[in-house]
């Protein structure tokens, strides 16, 4: 028979024949600790073989004459043991979630092996996050982040960050208390909130995230310690303090130390503030005294109350309320804490040196699979430190599920604290998010929405946000359904939703699909999205709840497939009036069959059609069905391949008598276009995306015409107008002849 005693750290066992009897009956009725002793002892089955786990604080609990040896388990001493970890659990089938189809089980799988390629090269060149893996305990917590950054796909999501970090703690530390022979029993969660929390919050205020010995000596308050907190404190340095702080390993740090897993620092600081632990001295003995002063006043009062009714004096009803005011004063105190924890939340969500930071997901997902391109020299200065999680956890842990965990662990936040804390914050943070955020800090402040997991204080924050920008964020499945969680709490009309380069794929905008039909201005440009993502887009289109007024779709390959659909799209939309499908690659068919279509519209008033190799045949098809439309009076047709007979006969259009004008040239016959700007605005912004070689021949075409047209004329004005518009193409085919 094996027993296995797993935390002999939880009981206190008496070794001596005056405290423990001595037993051999297996049925005779003792103590539970009485039946332990005497297995240890080997009175009791002495054949049975036992295995003991503990903390290292309590191994010597047990006389070593009844221990046959030690082992000390540590962790992953081997970097391809961490490697095979991963490998197995990053893929297991069915981690990524209930994948149907087999063309998303085979970019699933894909996914994974990725993954796992990329975490095992970040494990060869960067020694911490090696150092962090030693323990399994964490490659755990690597895995589940990572699970949670490219997996989730539900909508809301089904879980939290901020969830994934309680939980790892619920694992480690559920029902631990630090010293069972302490009569504090102060739970070991609570002990590390409060002492390495308080570590993990200065090096959050002073952007630090490498600490020396002075610095854990000084936060720990070695010297003021008691006998008793002593002994706390030295079996938390013996059995937890490894776990959240290790040795760096970078050169020339090497007697500094470092979070374990970065995140966690501004897990601890973020828990430590929520807490209430941040508190000046003054606070702590305001809260001490008021609670002295109220035990005392009661007493006092219930005498003074007798007194009163023997010896009528008149100054006994006076101390007896001023006795009663100091406890009221201390608590309006405390709910000025209160106050100062969600201004912190507030400041440290807004702060504008971070503005220009990747969005604190792609931060997550750097740390643990490391940069893409160049390493950095070791003698090269590093970037300053970021800690733009520390208030995205804070509200984290105001969440009603967390702070259930946390009271498992012996961290108390009570409703009432929480619901004053999110009511002292609203105004800030609504205040703030008005000002218009920059695309990535904007992605951060929808996280954070999501992770306070309160749906009353996201709708009041969402309601008053009428223009989404989040341009060149990399839009994954998660971000994507964080946006539409967070959106989908009010049903309010966005005015514009700026998706441009966010690397959206047809299983995006499905995600996306209840916010997309809410947005009168929508920009989906530059996110290679092909005929499928066309095909959700008719369906979007074609829904009775679509609002879309402004699409554009520029710079992605839609095709003549795509053009299909999105020519179905406008045969049965009554609410777009501007589409732009400017280098989309539609060619004549993809033209002619939008051509065909567009008479069943009755509401379109602008078409941008530019840059998609059209001939003559498909652009004049175009316009002679504009020509017809009740609506359609703008047609875009520059950077085409249109002869210059075809241009003649574009350029003889007049608004007045053909009701629709045809933006082709910069040149009006022997004026300047009045559109030329919008043209060459249009080719401006899209210089870096376009083919240069293609651009450069349209350009000088273009400069030749501007250069005709001018020595045609003789009005000076309309020269000088001329100089003006030929100087800027020029300045473009410089930056083109440069490269810039």
């Amino acid at each position: 028979v094996l027993f296995i005693l797993n935390g002999l750290e939880r009981l206190n066992l008496d070794f001596r024949l005056a405290g423990t009897e001595l037993c051999c009956d297996p049925n005779e009725p003792v103590p539970p600790s009485a039946i332990v002793v005497n297995l240890l002892r080997k009175y009791l089955l002495p054949e049975a073989s036992i295995i003991v786990t503990t903390r290292p604080s309590a191994v010597r609990r047990i006389p070593g004459k009844y221990v046959g040896r030690y082992a000390e388990i540590c962790g992953f001493s081997d970097t391809n043991l961490q490697k095979l970890y991963f490998q197995m659990r990053l893929s297991q089938p069915g981690c990524s979630g209930k994948a149907s189809l087999a063309a998303v089980e085979r970019t699933v799988s894909g996914e994974q092996e990725n993954l796992v390629e990329m975490l095992s090269r970040n494990l060869e060149r960067h020694n911490q996050i090696a150092a962090a893996c030693f323990l399994p305990s964490y490659c755990w917590l690597v895995c589940t982040t990572l699970h949670f950054l490219y997996f989730t796909r539900t909508v809301p999501p089904s879980q939290t960050l901020t969830g994934i970090y309680t939980s790892f703690l619920r694992l480690n530390f559920s029902g631990e208390v630090l010293d069972s022979t302490d009569p504090t029993n102060i739970s070991m969660m609570k002990y590390v909130a409060k002492a390495v929390g308080k570590l993990a919050y200065e090096g959050v205020m002073s952007r630090k995230t490498c600490f020396s010995e002075d610095d854990l000596q000084q936060c720990f308050e070695v010297e003021m310690k008691t006998e008793s907190e002593l002994n706390l404190l030295e079996v938390f340095r013996s059995d937890v303090f490894r776990f959240f702080l290790t040795p760096c390993v970078q050169p020339g740090k090497e007697h500094t130390f470092v979070f374990t897993i970065p995140a966690m620092q501004e897990y601890l600081a973020a828990l430590y503030v929520v807490l209430g632990e941040k508190k000046t001295l003054a606070q702590r003995l305001g809260k001490e005294l008021s609670e002295i002063i109220g035990k005392v006043s009661e007493d006092v009062a219930v005498v003074l109350s007798i007194i009163s009714k023997v010896l009528p004096l008149r100054f006994l009803p006076v101390l007896l309320n001023l006795l009663k005011i100091f406890p009221r004063y201390f608590s309006r105190l405390s709910g000025k804490d209160r106050d100062a924890i969600a201004h912190t939340m507030a400041e440290e969500l807004f702060k504008e040196e971070d503005y220009y930071n990747d969005d604190v997901l792609d931060q997550i997902n750097s740390s643990i699979l490391g940069m893409e391109g160049p390493m950095r020299h070791p003698d090269e200065a590093p970037d300053d430190e970021v800690f733009e999680l520390f208030p995205i956890f804070m509200g984290g842990i105001l969440s009603r599920r967390n702070r259930a965990i946390l009271e498992q662990l012996g961290c108390s936040i009570k409703n009432l604290a929480a619901f004053e804390i999110a009511k002292a914050m609203k105004k800030t943070v609504i205040r703030n998010s008005r000002k218009g955020l920059p695309p990535s800090e904007l992605m951060d402040y929808l996280f954070f929405l999501h992770e306070f997991q309160n749906e009353r204080f996201t709708a009041e924050a969402i309601r008053s946000l009428r223009t989404v920008n989040l341009s060149s964020v990399k839009m994954t499945p998660l971000k994507c359904s964080v946006l539409a969680s967070v959106m989908g709490t009010t049903c309010h009309e966005v005015k514009e939703l700026n998706l441009t380069s966010c690397n959206l794929d047809t299983s995006s905008l499905r995600i996306l699909f209840p916010v997309l039909l809410r947005c009168k201005a929508l920009h989906l440009q530059l996110n290679s999205l092909g005929s499928d993502a066309c095909k959700e887009i008719r369906d979007l289109l074609l829904h009775d709840k679509c609002v879309v007024s402004n699409l554009r779709l520029a710079n992605n390959p839609v095709g003549e497939q795509g053009a299909q659909y999105l020519a179905e799209a406008l045969a049965g939309n009554r609410s777009l009036t501007h589409l732009s499908l400017l280098h989309t690659a539609l060619g004549d068919q993809g033209a002619e069959v939008i051509a065909q279509h567009l008479a069943k519209n009755q509401h379109l008033q602008e078409l941008n059609l530019g840059y998609n190799s059209l001939t003559d045949t498909a652009a004049l098809h175009v316009v002679e069905v504009a020509k017809k439309h009740a609506t359609l009076d703008k047609v875009h047709l520059y950077f085409n391949d249109i002869s210059e007979d075809g241009k003649r006969a574009l350029h003889s259009l007049r608004m007045d008598r053909d009701g629709v004008r045809a933006l082709v040239f910069l040149t009006a016959g022997t004026d300047v276009s009045d559109y030329w700007s919008n043209i060459l605005n249009v080719v401006q912004r899209n210089l870096p995306f376009w083919d240069r070689e293609r651009v450069r021949q349209h350009l000088a075409l273009i400069l030749q015409d501007l250069e005709s047209s001018r020595r045609q004329t003789a009005n000076p004005w309309r020269k000088a107008k001329f100089l003006r518009v030929e100087s800027e193409v020029k300045k473009m085919l410089g930056k083109l002849q440069h490269g810039t």
